[in-house]
């Protein structure tokens, strides 16, 4: 059995519930994953914690309420109202499940994955924010204390995008790396093409649940950033600052430009795109802009709210990968799927013998 603190229950944390309530006896069954989630810590929706497991069921329930966790029933044991770090040091979790949203400082879910990681407890994150701010300290501690760091969720959320490249193409090396990463933009370009207003595409994405209400984090390029960022790090083996990423976002695409990519049967993307040359060796070129693209370019087809990337590799040549890039289910499942990965390692939490 494998204990779970989950720090952050909006839309993601919540997903990630769900899926273990509507999925939990399958994978039993299936995988050997036996979970007991024995806290839930979240700023604005309440706290609550038990050694001996909450209902998950009564969990979703309570947080459905206005009062949020504050409603969810005392069944003896129940402690209310520790804030996110008690929630680490007292909860005796097994792996801390980091849903938080991504902030430009990257806190609080750097502190609450360094914390996490000190004290020999896994972590599953779909923040970019800590990947982007200490990418380096945090796998070092991670090594050190022989627990892993999952961060599948962080670039195209539930897609395996970074799974893809680390696993799949383990035998390969990786080259460049150009993908649509921001599934708000491509979804607020594909509602233009089709004769929406830069408005009326915004406002829709916003109502589908696409774009935050302040939406510069994608209209800007910070989002797809973020992601190269992360892919620098994980796929190439780069270092690389936000700051170095040449960022372009997507309002500058408008009517005119619309209907010169129809006329010439192209299609507007927000492209991400790392390039170190040939060699892998030159200086790593990063940037995120729109670009127009012709039938024949793969990424010309990714429609609505899809990402995808592209791996040009030495052996394999280019190699694309389309899926769900945004989602609150989908980024569920990728702190589920990492969970998996934890439970199946040598030495789980379970194990006779395993670390706790």
């Amino acid at each position: 059995m494998v204990r779970v603190a989950l720090i952050g229950c909006g839309g993601v944390g919540q997903a990630f519930l769900d899926l273990l309530r509507d999925r939990g006896p399958e994978l039993g069954a299936r995988h050997g994953l036996d979970v007991l989630v024995v806290a839930v810590s979240d700023p604005v929706r309440g706290a609550v914690a038990r050694a001996e497991g909450l209902d998950v069921g009564a969990l979703l329930a309570a947080l459905k309420t206005t009062q949020g966790l504050a409603t969810y029933p005392d069944q003896g044991g129940l402690s209310r109202g520790w804030d996110s770090l008690d929630t680490l040091a007292r909860a005796d979790a097994d792996v801390m499940v980091e849903a938080t949203p991504t902030t430009p400082s990257g806190e609080p879910a750097t502190t609450h994955c360094r914390t996490a990681l000190e004290r020999g407890q896994h972590v599953v994150t779909s923040n970019k924010g800590p990947l982007v701010h200490a990418y380096d300290e945090l796998f070092h501690a991670a090594a050190a204390r022989g627990v892993r760091l999952g961060i599948e969720g962080t670039v195209m959320s539930g897609t395996p995008a970074l799974r893809l490249a680390r696993e799949t193409l383990a035998g390969d090396t990786v080259r460049s790396v150009r993908g649509v990463l921001n599934g708000t933009t491509n979804f607020m370009l594909s509602r233009m093409e089709g004769g929406a207003s830069y408005a009326a595409a915004l406002a829709e994405a916003q109502a589908a649940g696409y774009a935050e209400a302040d939406p510069r984090g994608d209209v800007e390029g910070w989002d797809a950033a973020y992601k190269l960022v992360i892919l620098a790090r994980h796929v190439l083996g780069r270092p690389l600052a936000v700051d170095d990423v040449e960022r372009t976002g997507i309002t500058a695409v408008g009517d005119l430009q619309q209907a010169e990519a129809r006329d010439r049967g192209q299609h507007w993307r927000l492209v991400a795109s790392l390039d170190a040359g040939d060699a892998g060796e030159g200086p790593l070129r990063a940037r995120v802009r729109p670009e127009r693209l012709g039938a024949e370019d793969p990424l010309a087809a990714v429609p609505g709210a899809m990402n995808a990337i592209t791996y040009r590799t030495d052996l394999l040549g280019a190699v694309t990968l389309m899926g769900p890039g945004a989602g609150r289910r989908e980024t569920g499942y990728a702190l589920l799927r990492d969970l998996l990965d934890v439970v199946r390692a040598p030495g789980h939490p379970g194990d006779e013998g395993g670390a706790r």
